[in-house]
This record gives structure tokens, C-alpha cells and sequence, in this order.
């Protein structure tokens, strides 16, 4: 059995689906975990890492293909602190601040026929540090399969929250069973 490293970041926006059961074929960047990885997973988890997927940057020769025998999401604890966000500060440089009140303006694009796509920043820029020694393992069905929390509606804009500690999803160890 191989155990393999998905970052979260990477699969959220181009991951396929997978389930435990399938069949897999991973490009591999690593064998060995990164001084990163050790901090984020702590000493012992990280020795259980035989490598470390990668899909972005380039095509790999090394690969994990097999069938997934268990898939474990793997989360840590987060501070979180929020800012009002100013020029200069998240936002360009010659940007005006907004009335108080007022949503910073929309940047859209007309698609023609009445349609068009938008996009508003939030007035609060989030900071997250990663609390050290905090990774947990939740053994789930696959990787990137819907559930219920990514219909969640976003939350609603207003003073910033103050500094909070919280639970973050950073990826999973998928145990693969060699062929």
C-alpha cells in the first residue's frame, strides 16, 4: 500500500472525483514530504507520507496508480483575523475607498443580450495562520464528492468578525493499493 498526499488547494479547482474503490493514476512530485508538509501534518503523520501528488505545474514520469482502499480528509486549526480592506492593501493601489456603507464597485464584463459576469471584492481581507500540531484525520468516502456544505449560502457582509480559531480542510491521504 502507498500512501499519497492531496493538497486541498490543487484539487478544489481541478481535481477529478474519486471514490474508495476506483481506480486512480497519480502524477507524483515527491517522494518524501516537504519541510511544509511535516509542519502542517506534525512529525509522525508525515513519516506515513510515501509521496506527494501534483497536477499543475508539469506532467510527471513517477506515478501511484492502483485502487483507493481508504481516503482520509485531513484537517487543521486556523486563526482567522479579518481587516477592512484599503487601498493599497488588497486592493490597487489608486483605488478609492468607498463611501462608508457602500460595496467596494463591480468589475463586469458584458456577455452581450442583456448578460453579463460580475465580481465584487469583500470590504474584509482574511488573514489565516495555521495553528501547528492540530492536523486530524477523518476517514471519508472519496475526495471532491458534493455534500451539503458546498451549497452553504456565503456569509452575509457587515463589521468584521473578531480573531477566530477554526477548522480547516488542507487535503487527504489516499491509500492506494499498488498494482
Amino acid at each position: 500500500m502507498i500512501r499519497v498526499w492531496l493538497t486541498d488547494w490543487e484539487w478544489a479547482c481541478c481535481g477529478n472525483a474519486f471514490a474508495v474503490g476506483d481506480e486512480v493514476d497519480f502524477g507524483i512530485q515527491a517522494r518524501t514530504p516537504d519541510p511544509s508538509l511535516t509542519e502542517l501534518l506534525g512529525q509522525p503523520l508525515a513519516a506515513t507520507v510515501d509521496a506527494i501528488e501534483s497536477h499543475h505545474e508539469e506532467e510527471f514520469a513517477d506515478r501511484v496508480r492502483g485502487r483507493v482502499v481508504a481516503v482520509h480528509a485531513v484537517t487543521h486549526d486556523v486563526e482567522e483575523r479579518q481587516s477592512l480592506r484599503r487601498p493599497g492593501h488588497g486592493t490597487p493601489p489608486d483605488a478609492v475607498l468607498p463611501p462608508e456603507g457602500e460595496e467596494w464597485p463591480m468589475v463586469r464584463r458584458e456577455l452581450g443580450g442583456g448578460v453579463f459576469a460580475a465580481s465584487r471584492p469583500s470590504r474584509f481581507m482574511i488573514e489565516s495562520m495555521p495553528v501547528p500540531d492540530t492536523a486530524a484525520l477523518e476517514p471519508v468516502r472519496g475526495v471532491r464528492l458534493a455534500s451539503a456544505a458546498e451549497d452553504a449560502p456565503p456569509p452575509a457582509v457587515g463589521d468584521p468578525p473578531p480573531e477566530r480559531t477554526t477548522r480547516s480542510s488542507a487535503g487527504w491521504l489516499v491509500d492506494v493499493e499498488d498494482r
